[in-house]
């Protein structure tokens, strides 16, 4: 088993303080500052605190990067990494993860076990087809009575809660391996697209309360970072369940160039203000580094798979290139040397 980092539960954040400082990405006061920042939920793990506190320290300065891996190319599920890794010479500093195959799920658990491991961050949606219809991400579009499935005992809720227990095992099991998660379910809940926007503000907040819920205070998956993925196209705050329950905020907005999104960013931000950082969950063509500042500060990028990382009129590989080498982007070499958070 590969050496921790001395980095334990009984761990207290002003230890933590030093070892952040001395990675040259934040001061001791910005730490000290980050700190203070708490995750929803109380009983949150030393990991995720840690984990938390410092991209806190590191919101308005720097920006990380990420790629949304696939599983479903004859390539495998190396594909991104290998393209980014071939034209870059870089990782990404954080690595999305999927639980929508329920025949890769423990594979996508080993994946993420080995990408904590070996210096990343990891950060997991779920593209969860219509419980009383199938998985997969065409069943993810399909029809769903979420008014029923909110109704302890009926045939709806039951098929809902056994797929959430099934998806709570797997955190699990990241859980008592000390792995932080950023987790991101009901991603682009604000549009119509997915089961789970498509009954309104209400019926996904109450989705969200209850997940959240199970998750926290009967499953004890204190290792997850919450965060809320807007669908771009409609960033309502009638949607928003509250501080109570997200840690991070943020959208996403498929476009055909490299422009920073700051309206879009503008729009969480009036929503959620400085109460959490705020994150591009997805995106096609990444922002030019120059752009971003006060007014597009986004806590990291997330490139979707396959075309949208691939494709030269999506990514460019010179631009992929010095994009990756940039100043203002953070990549996984880039990390502290010792993480704070396990």
């Amino acid at each position: 088993m590969q050496q921790r980092d001395g980095w334990s539960r009984r761990a207290t954040l002003a230890g933590a303080a030093a070892i952040v400082a001395a990675s040259g990405l934040a001061t001791g006061r910005a730490w000290a500052h980050a700190a203070a920042r708490s995750l929803s939920n109380p009983a949150a793990s030393a990991e995720a605190r840690a984990l938390y506190a410092w991209l806190w320290s590191i919101y308005g300065t720097k920006t990380l990067t990420g790629q949304q891996e696939q599983n479903f190319k004859s390539a495998g599920a190396g594909l991104e990494l290998n393209h980014i890794r071939r034209v870059t010479g870089k990782a990404p500093a954080l690595l999305g993860f999927d639980y929508m195959d329920p025949e890769d799920q423990a594979a996508t658990n080993a994946r993420a076990l080995a990408w904590h491991k070996a210096g990343g961050i990891v950060s997991i949606c779920w593209h969860w087809g219509a419980p009383d219809i199938g998985t997969g991400y065409e069943n993810s579009k399909k029809a769903f009575g979420v008014e029923q499935a909110l109704v302890a005992g009926t045939p709806q809720n039951r098929a809902m809660m056994a797929q959430m227990a099934g998806v709570a095992d797997l955190l699990t099991q990241l859980r008592d391996a000390r792995v932080p998660v950023l987790w991101r379910p009901f991603h682009e809940f604000s549009g119509t697209w997915f089961w789970w926007g498509q009954h309104g503000p209400d019926g996904f907040k109450a989705l969200w309360r209850l997940m959240y819920r199970y998750f926290t205070t009967e499953r004890k998956l204190d290792n997850l970072i919450w965060v809320l993925g807007w669908a771009g196209q409609n960033v309502d705050a009638a949607y928003y369940p509250g501080r109570d329950c997200v840690d991070v905020a943020g959208a996403d907005l498929y476009v055909d160039d490299h422009g920073n999104l700051a309206p879009m960013f503008g729009q969480v931000k009036a929503i959620v203000g400085t109460s959490v950082p705020i994150c591009l969950h997805e995106n096609g063509p990444i922002p030019d580094p120059a752009t971003l500042g006060p007014q597009a500060d986004w806590l990291w990028f997330m490139t979707w798979h396959t075309r949208w990382l691939t494709d030269p009129a999506q990514n460019p590989p010179a631009l992929l290139r010095d994009y990756y080498r940039s100043a203002r982007y953070l990549t996984k070499d880039e990390l502290p040397r010792v993480r704070p958070w396990g």
